[in-house]
């Protein structure tokens, strides 16, 4: 990663349609978010088709790629970050297990069942499909440096809200 240059690039509004030398300006939240409400709006208009949605998908993944079958309470734990709603990923949960997707073992483990297999089979290719469509003309280099640059940004915001931060004084 480049060396900060001891310069501050001004901000400016956001502007879609911002020529390629003016991008520097232009603010990381709009353009995150914007990023994040197509592709996701995509993705979920996608699993609608199937009657699926993504938290379930996440749910189906979280349980199928663990070592040892997890709990509710920790397929809830982990993935509430992620989802709208500090209950939805629990809805999920019961959703999947009235489905058949999931049963629950004698002591609470989550297990996918062979339908939830495949629906999580079929959601993963779909996800591969429309997953070539936002990566389409932006090569595997590319997309790592762009996460790099993210990852580094979202360091860059916790590390100053953090209580142990050195604040210029006012």
């Amino acid at each position: 990663m480049n060396e900060p240059t001891g310069t501050t690039t001004d901000q400016a509004p956001a502007d879609p349609a911002a020529a390629d030398d003016m991008l520097a300006t232009q603010p990381i939240g709009y353009w995150s978010g914007l990023v994040h409400a197509v592709v996701t709006r995509q993705l979920r208009d996608a699993m609608a088709k199937v009657d699926a949605t993504q938290p379930q998908y996440w749910v189906l993944n979280r349980v199928n790629g663990a070592a040892t079958a997890p709990t509710r309470a920790q397929v809830v734990a982990d993935l509430t970050p992620l989802a709208d709603g500090e209950h939805e990923i629990a809805r999920v949960v019961d959703q999947l297990l009235h489905r058949g997707w999931l049963r629950a073992d004698a002591e609470q483990q989550l297990h996918l069942t062979d339908l939830g297999e495949t629906a999580r089979a079929r959601l993963r290719r779909m996800v591969t499909e429309l997953r070539a469509v936002v990566h389409q003309g932006i090569s595997d280099e590319e997309y790592v440096a762009a996460l790099k640059v993210l990852r580094a940004m979202v360091a860059n915001v916790e590390a100053a809200a953090s209580p142990s931060a050195v604040r210029p004084a006012p």
